[in-house]
């Protein structure tokens, strides 16, 4: 298996906080939120590992969106 570069682990690491968050929501509300991180993830999977600019600015964006969706007070995302 190749070695992952410091931005890769940076994307698994914020992919599995997302993951691990949706065991705090509501039941109900557990399948939209996976198909959700699914989803957004997906959208930049075509983006290439040299865009260290783009990828970083990713990043930044899905700590925050983390940070506001993680909050017990969100319950569902649809």
């Amino acid at each position: 298996m190749a070695r992952l570069s410091g931005l890769q682990r940076e994307v698994l690491k914020l992919y599995r906080n997302c993951i691990r968050t949706i065991k705090t929501k509501p039941i109900d509300t557990q399948d939209h939120w996976r198909q959700f991180i699914r989803e957004e993830f997906k959208k930049n999977q075509h983006i290439s590992k040299k865009q260290f600019n783009v990828i970083e600015h990713l990043i930044r964006v899905g700590h925050r969106r983390f940070e506001q969706y993680s909050s017990t007070q969100i319950k569902d995302i649809h």
